[in-house]
Order: structure tokens, then C-alpha cells, then sequence
């Protein structure tokens, strides 16, 4: 499973660390950070968790740091879940 944070750690660095021992806590997974994107593989004896709730945890995240309402958490190709910019409109 891979979680694209390119937009994330563009305008907030840290929280991508921050980001990854979140999961560390919740998953049992081996969690590798990289440039662009954090990556989840199974353990010997522990299992991926679904992308729907790596979706509610990522929101999670998101909603503790208070960045809920800059970026959002989309789907993407297959194991892949993108934490994206959210495109504010102007309102007159």
C-alpha cells in the first residue's frame, strides 16, 4: 500500500514524519518514508489493513493536525490512497 504525500510534505514537512508514526501506532505494518510517499508492507505475521481504513486514518490525521480543511485523502490507482490539496474557491 502506498500513500502519496508529495502535496503534503510541499507545504508541511514535519507533519509527514508526524504522519508516519501515527500509522506506526495504529497499523501493524513495516512503514517506510520516502521522498514523495510512504510505503506499507506486511510484517511476517501482520496483515496490510484495508484501504478503507487507512482512508479513515489518514482522515484522522488530518482532522488531529487541523489540516482538514487544506487537503483531503482521494483514491487513486490500485493500493494507492493520495493526500491532495483541496482547491479553495473564492467566495464574493
Amino acid at each position: 500500500m502506498v500513500i502519496d504525500t508529495s502535496e503534503l510534505r510541499d507545504k508541511h514537512g514535519a507533519e509527514v514524519k508526524e504522519l508516519a508514526d501515527f500509522l506506526g501506532e495504529k497499523v501493524k505494518a513495516k512503514i517506510n518514508v520516502g521522498d514523495r510517499e510512504i510505503t506499507l508492507t506486511s510484517r511476517e505475521k501482520g496483515k496490510i489493513p484495508s484501504k478503507n481504513y487507512l482512508r479513515v486514518l489518514l482522515r484522522k490525521f488530518l482532522h488531529k493536525k487541523e489540516l482538514k480543511d487544506e487537503f483531503r485523502v482521494i483514491s487513486g490507482k490500485e493500493n494507492i490512497l493520495i493526500i491532495k490539496e483541496r482547491k479553495l474557491t473564492e467566495t464574493e
